[in-house]
């Protein structure tokens, strides 16, 4: 019995599998079991690296630093799907000199990594006069960055489209704009949800390298705490601190797209009778048109 790319696996080829995966557990349970055992070892685990959660005002600080990760992650996303909503319709725009100015942006942008994004606009931008905070640094440089992937997440997702359903809306009179952005966007973002939400999810780990230009997210907050002698210097517990959270972050961030991935496969029945309508009323619409 085999597939159309591949041989499906026979009772030896199965248990060899399942030989190189229980060894794989066991190697990287074994390995993180090592760490923990070197962390305890080194006394990282002691009362004293630890005592700094206790401190209300740290719990108050640290609670900041977080909120200042989400108001960058939460800003840098909006614009990023505006960016990259805008770039893929230029992408796929009847004009050529459209598409390539949007295409030049978007593969520029693409080829410069967020951190170097960032050191442009915090320490470029105010070279020739313009004002520039590490917030702003942070967002503008994961907006350009993950706003241009975003572009041809999008751009996929429209080609990925049946023809009929533009061509459905141009037979009810619609513009290319209106058709872009009210018929083939709205189905492309459900089309695409998951490479979407995996995208914000770099994203939000993203803004951890805004700590260099000294933006004071929960990395930066993170290190602060870990160079502090007061707590016996705790950068490895806070490191786990900091690990947590965002890992929590994440994982909320992944749940979100489950759910909403859920959503859109029970409506999806709904959507497709949608689709098949717009597309009789539209041979209806031409059906009376050639008859007039």
């Amino acid at each position: 019995m085999s597939n159309v790319l591949f041989d499906v696996p026979g009772p030896k080829a199965r248990l060899r599998y399942r030989t190189y995966a229980v060894v794989g557990i066991v190697a990287v349970v074994g390995f993180i079991a090592y760490i923990g055992w070197r962390f305890y070892d080194s006394g990282q685990f002691t009362a004293r690296k630890w005592e700094w959660l206790q401190y209300a005002q740290v719990q108050r600080d640290l609670a900041n630093a977080v909120l200042q990760t989400l108001e960058a992650f939460a800003s840098a996303a909006v614009l990023a799907l505006i960016f990259g909503a805008i770039f893929a319709a230029g992408r796929l725009s009847d004009h050529a000199w459209i598409r390539g100015i949007a295409g030049f942006v978007v593969e520029f942008f693409r080829a410069i990594p967020a951190l170097i994004l960032m050191f442009l606009f915090y320490f470029g931008l105010p070279t020739i006069g313009v004002p520039m905070t590490p917030f702003l640094g942070v967002v503008l440089g994961l907006t350009l960055y993950n706003g241009s992937v975003l572009a041809e997440v999008f751009r996929a997702g429209i080609q990925s489209l049946p023809k009929g359903q533009s061509e459905a809306a141009y037979a009810l009179g619609m513009r290319k704009t209106q058709v872009m952005f009210l018929v083939l966007l709205p189905q492309a973002i459900r089309a695409m949800l998951p490479t979407i939400i995996s995208q914000l999810v770099v994203l939000l780990k993203d803004t951890a390298l805004g700590f260099i230009i000294t933006f004071q997210e929960l990395l930066y907050y993170a290190r602060y705490i870990g160079s502090q002698g007061t707590f016996g210097r705790p950068i490895v517990p806070s490191t786990i601190v900091a690990t947590v959270i965002y890992v929590v972050m994440c994982l909320l961030l992944t749940a979100l797209a489950t759910y909403l991935e859920r959503r859109n496969r029970r409506n999806k029945k709904v959507a497709a009778g949608t689709g098949g309508k717009l597309e009789q009323v539209a041979l209806g619409s031409a059906a009376g048109t050639a008859g007039g």
